[in-house]
């Protein structure tokens, strides 16, 4: 997410985030302080397709190169712009696969860029009028996009204070770190214990990332819980009649 260089400005007070918080949560008041203030920034990306668009890029891949494929999709559109959805339905699959995007995700950005042509995918002004579960049920109509997706859109474009990823592995990861669990929690255990961050779940998730940071290479450390392994009762022994 090309977040450090946004000027827009967030739609809530990251101040009253941070007294909130520490207020009701000793533990992750420890974590504010040593972080310092919350720097969230918002993207800027036109569209809710170019949001989504780019957000594909980085499922299952490392940040810098998601970046790097992003840059060769956005090279594909008119004077460096973001191809529109009918540039890039005219680009040959072939060609999609060679600028690094997987059968999947090649799959996933042409039904986006169709699903967008339809109105299926709203417009950044429509999305801003509509709930977070509005988004989330209208935005995973389309292949490849998940509540995952439509969080990290909710969260990096729209600004959205309340939304927790309860199965984006970070936000997992910093929590069990911060809370000195063993292992990563499941995402129903984030979620309940979550509710105590309301109405400011989005700021505690930043510091959630934050807290890996933090831990540095101890934080490799921690890792989910092993599979509870089944007990099959032995046969009992037939006796001979």
């Amino acid at each position: 997410m090309n977040s450090a260089t946004s000027k827009l400005a967030l739609p809530f007070d990251h101040v009253e985030a941070h007294a909130h918080l520490s207020r009701i949560d000793k533990r992750l008041a420890g974590v504010i302080e040593r972080v310092g203030e919350f720097q969230f920034k918002l993207d800027e990306c036109d569209s809710v397709y170019e949001s989504l668009l780019e957000t594909i890029m980085h499922q299952s891949i490392a940040g810098k190169a998601a970046q790097v494929i992003f840059g060769r999709i956005m090279a594909l559109g008119t004077d460096g712009r973001c191809p529109t959805p009918q540039e890039l339905l005219r680009v040959r699959k072939p060609k999609l696969r060679k600028a690094g995007l997987s059968r999947a995700k090649v799959a996933a950005v042409r039904d986006l860029a169709q699903k967008t042509i339809e109105g299926v995918v709203p417009t950044i002004e429509a999305a801003e009028k509509m709930s977070d579960q509005e988004l989330v049920d209208r935005l995973i109509s389309v292949r490849g996009i998940g509540p995952w997706t439509v969080e990290m859109f909710l969260i990096f474009r729209l600004g959205r204070p309340d939304v927790l990823p309860i199965h984006d592995y970070g936000v997992q990861k910093g929590f069990a770190i911060t809370y000195g669990k063993k292992h990563i929690p499941k995402p129903r255990e984030l979620s309940e214990f979550g509710e105590r961050w309301r109405p400011y779940r989005t700021v505690a998730s930043w510091y959630m990332w934050r807290a890996v940071q933090l831990a540095g290479p101890s934080a490799r450390k921690i890792r989910k819980a092993p599979a509870k392994k089944r007990l099959v009762p032995k046969k009992q022994e037939r006796t001979a009649r």
